[in-house]
């Protein structure tokens, strides 16, 4: 139940703030607005920045060097968002292989989790991280080894080398 908690409290500071009925802060904007947003000094800010551009997919593509270098911010939430768009970007995050595998070790389990589920987003060209990902299934949390598993199965080359 305490992990429960954490999470939701996690996700209220993210999304709290729209959640009255009002649009949240990323909605309705542009991959160049949000990745402006990332540049904001207030955490919330930057997770709503990060959040809004895993919206956008691939799109969000021009704002991966600030996501990278966010994954260092002191803000659970801001990483644990940050890898969230890392992973939604897909193959093209795959230069944020060596930032993903740092969170992978992440005090928080919830930016554990998401850096192995932004893994399994990334999918073969993160092969590099396997050895991390199958170590992620020891992880005191089960929600972090749930999301190492299904991103190993996502990750591995499938077997057999047909086409």
């Amino acid at each position: 139940m305490k992990k429960f908690s954490r999470s939701v409290a996690l996700s209220l500071l993210v999304l709290g703030p729209g959640c009255r009925g009002r649009s949240l802060p990323h909605e309705g904007k542009t991959v160049a607005q949000l990745e402006r947003m990332l540049s904001d000094p207030t955490p919330r800010v930057q997770a709503q920045g990060a959040l809004g551009l895993a919206e956008h997919g691939p799109a969000a593509a021009p704002a991966l060097p600030r996501l990278r270098e966010l994954t260092a911010s002191p803000d659970p939430v801001v990483r644990q968002q940050v890898a969230l768009a890392l992973g939604k970007i897909g193959p093209e995050a795959e230069v944020a292989l060596p930032e993903l595998l740092r969170l992978l070790h992440d005090p928080e389990w919830q930016v554990r989790r998401q850096a192995a589920l932004a893994l399994g987003d990334i999918g073969p060209p993160a092969a590099a991280a396997l050895p991390e990902l199958e170590a992620l299934r020891a992880d005191p949390d089960s929600l972090v080894q749930k999301a190492a598993s299904s991103a190993l199965r996502k990750v591995r080359p499938p077997k057999g080398g047909g086409t």
